[in-house]
């Protein structure tokens, strides 16, 4: 999904993919034409037609023939025929690249050395620059003033000043707002503060302040040149009044689409913790990879697995998680989990994009990544049992000397009294989630005896996770085989990783519900999504919104900050820093489990709508997808339910409307039963499962008054 106008595309035979734009009901794409050209005229197909094809497919179709690498660009088109053969105008030509790697012209220079799974490249788009304007200045006499630009973001300052000497100015940059209007210069853990000097010149001119390079983890490209996180801005020693116009935020971030994802309810601080986790992945997406963040700046997997959610949830946009995703195939980090989490990337990856490119080119990675080489004759895993070799480590390609369970960070203050045993029930829920999906990905790329052996290796894990670590005297899971202490994450990671069965549930359930927000903001990314799986969608809002240390709204009102944090509080992680996207777990909990929009079919050939709203009167939401976005309203009262959706086309989806009756329900003012293009397929947990096809739909259904 790169921009192929602004990258050089490596690959020979690019792939192609079009949302369907016909909005009425039921519509779908019968057959489609690609031609590729040599010039703007793009019909005329110079290059490679493919002639009409039957298929109603429209994401990753590969060129069918290669393209010699060019300096000079290449233009493409499409048309589409309808469900009736009806065919649509040619849409308007694009133009691409394709070249060889460049080293001088690359967006990414370090890229082409260095790059993450072979000779394989994941093409992204480029990095973006962004004039800022400041939201306040504040003007303190004696040639001192204070900038505040609004929000924090990855950048730097561009100031045009007039001076009549060759004097020094002062500047500080930081996220940190001190009293008496300046920056804070002692702000403590990892919280920007950073100071320098610009040296001017006489008469009017253009300044670009030149940070420093940062020596730590992942750097920038020299075109755009280093970047640090501030919101802030103080200036001393001014020759003259710096006023708006003068003075910019540099603001540095991967192309973003701003309108692609939307969401309003009738909670506003759940509206306030949305726009800050839609714009913490904005803001922290400037080196073109996840990161953990400007104290280290580098990527690590579950960062990036919570990056990955949030970024495909609030912008069409798939390119930056896979490039991260291969990058830590080969550069693995230190826990367990995270190894672990390699495979759950790989299947996100896969089923919002529905290319097996990734899958292919990754497998015999994501196999060994399952950790199957740990297992025990009972199937269970551990690290610490002798079992972790150097082969082992090396079929991970870890070389940074022993893996460790990590549970949660930071330890101790988040891991809710963890007892840490050599088999670790977090480590093992973790790896039954591997083994489930990757008997899928064997599946989805032909390989069906593996797909096979991992089922039956995941079965044996799941017998021996129920018989080694539940305490059926409890109902709860125990931290380890031999503990007796029951965690929060012992429980809540078996909830969202699907191994608690009906019997266990309302033991566990009560569990995870009476310890709150045991947790980081990390492990909130996984009690959120065990408590919405387990439709305890009041439970999980609570937590969402609630008011105390541990919680957004204490990010956002009581610290203050735009993006969101490492931690809850400096309290719980002393050296936290500020500009942290793993703390984002609501960017994609809110349109994933709230508005309740998944993919279903890999590519998003079909969406589930499942609202679970807790106590929300309302919500509003845009979700984009590969395909086109979606869009969901609800609006609930004491007399009625009212669900109003728009699928786009070439899409199918499952809509669960929260009726135990069908004949309550209407579809556009018609008893739902003479609906077009509605289809019932059953009831399941008190709600009514229609699957439609495309187009606009309004559900509605009267509530009886208590």
């Amino acid at each position: 999904m790169c921009d192929p106008q602004t990258t050089v595309i490596t690959n020979p035979r690019p792939v192609f993919g079009w949302i369907v734009s016909d909005s009425r009901r039921g519509a779908v794409q019968s057959a489609y034409r690609i031609v590729v050209a040599s010039s703007a005229f793009a019909q005329r197909a110079d290059v490679w037609d493919s002639g009409k094809i039957r298929s109603a497919d429209s994401i990753n179709i590969r060129c069918g023939c290669a393209l010699e690498d060019s300096k000079s660009a290449y233009w493409w088109s499409v048309r589409t025929w309808d469900g009736d053969d009806r065919p649509s105008r040619w849409s308007k030509p694009q133009k691409f690249y394709v070249g060889k790697a460049d080293p001088g012209a690359a967006v990414y220079p370090d890229e082409w050395v260095d790059s993450p799974v072979g000779n394989v490249r994941v093409n992204r788009h480029p990095l973006q620059m962004h004039q800022i304007a400041p939201r306040d200045i504040i003007a303190k006499g004696d040639g001192r003033c204070f900038i505040d630009f609004g929000k924090a973001a990855f950048g730097t300052i561009e100031l045009s000043l007039r001076s009549s000497d060759s004097r020094q100015i002062s500047i500080g940059l930081g996220e940190k707002r001190a009293a008496g209007n300046a920056v804070d210069s002692k702000p403590g853990g990892s919280i920007v503060a950073h100071h320098c000097t610009l040296q001017l010149k006489p008469g009017k001119h253009k300044y670009v302040l030149e940070l420093p390079t940062y020596e730590r983890g992942m750097r920038m490209p020299k075109h755009i040149g280093e970047v640090t996180p501030f919101r802030y801005c103080e200036i001393a020693n001014s020759p003259c009044e710096i006023t708006a116009k003068d003075i910019r935020q540099r603001a540095v971030w991967y192309r973003f689409d701003d309108q692609s994802a939307s969401f309003s309810c009738s909670d506003v601080a759940l509206n306030d913790i949305w726009e800050l986790c839609k714009y913490s992945i904005k803001a922290t997406s400037a080196l073109g990879i996840y990161i953990d963040g400007q104290r280290e700046r580098l990527p690590y997997e579950a960062d990036a697995f919570i990056n990955q959610l949030g970024h495909y949830c609030v912008d069409r946009e798939y390119a930056m998680a896979r490039y991260t995703h291969e990058h830590l195939i080969k550069r693995p980090t230190w826990p367990t989990e995270w190894i672990l989490f390699s495979v759950l990337m790989a299947w996100e990856d896969y089923v919002y994009t529905g290319d097996r490119q990734s899958l292919l080119r990754c497998y015999d990675d994501l196999a060994a990544k399952t950790l199957l080489a740990l297992a025990r004759e009972d199937g269970l895993i551990s690290t610490r049992t002798g079992l972790l070799t150097k082969d082992v480590l090396q079929s991970v390609h870890f070389s940074g000397g022993n893996l460790r369970d990590i549970v949660d960070w930071p330890h101790p203050t988040e891991i809710d009294g963890y007892d840490f045993r050599d088999i670790n029930t977090v480590v093992n829920a973790f790896h039954y989630r591997a083994l489930t999906l990757m008997e899928r990905i064997a599946g989805a790329i032909g390989r069906d005896s593996d797909a096979r052996r991992f089922r039956r290796c995941a079965q044996r894990v799941y017998a021996s996770f129920h018989q080694k670590l539940y305490d059926k005297f409890r109902g709860v899971y125990v931290d380890g085989e031999g503990s007796k202490h029951a965690s929060l994450h012992a429980n809540m990671f078996a909830l969202a990783f699907g191994l608690v069965d009906e019997a266990r549930r309302s033991s566990i359930i009560s569990f995870i519900k009476g310890r709150g927000m045991a947790c980081s903001v990390y492990g909130a990314q996984f009690l959120l999504e065990a408590l919405y799986r387990a439709d305890e969608d009041i439970a999980a809002l609570e937590l969402m919104t609630a008011p105390g240390d541990r919680s957004w709204p204490h990010m956002l009102y009581n610290i203050g900050t735009t993006i969101t944090l490492e931690a809850w509080d400096a309290k719980y992680k002393p050296n936290l820093d500020w500009n942290h996207a793993w703390g984002a777990a609501p960017a994609n909990i809110i349109p994933r489990l709230l508005v309740g929009v998944e993919p279903i079919a890999p590519g998003y050939a079909s969406a589930r709508i499942k609202p679970r709203i807790g106590s929300l009167n309302n919500v509003d939401a845009v979700v984009p997808t590969i395909r086109g976005p979606i869009e969901v309203s609800i609006k609930r009262d004491e007399g009625e339910y009212r669900l109003r959706c728009a699928i786009p086309a070439n899409m199918s989806a499952e809509i669960h409307f929260p009726a135990s009756d069908l004949s309550q329900v209407t579809e556009s003012g018609l008893p739902v039963q003479q609906a077009r293009c509605v289809e019932y397929i059953g009831t399941h947990q008190n709600c009514c499962v229609f699957r439609v096809q495309s187009g606009r739909y309004d559900f509605s259904a009267k509530r009886p008054r208590l």
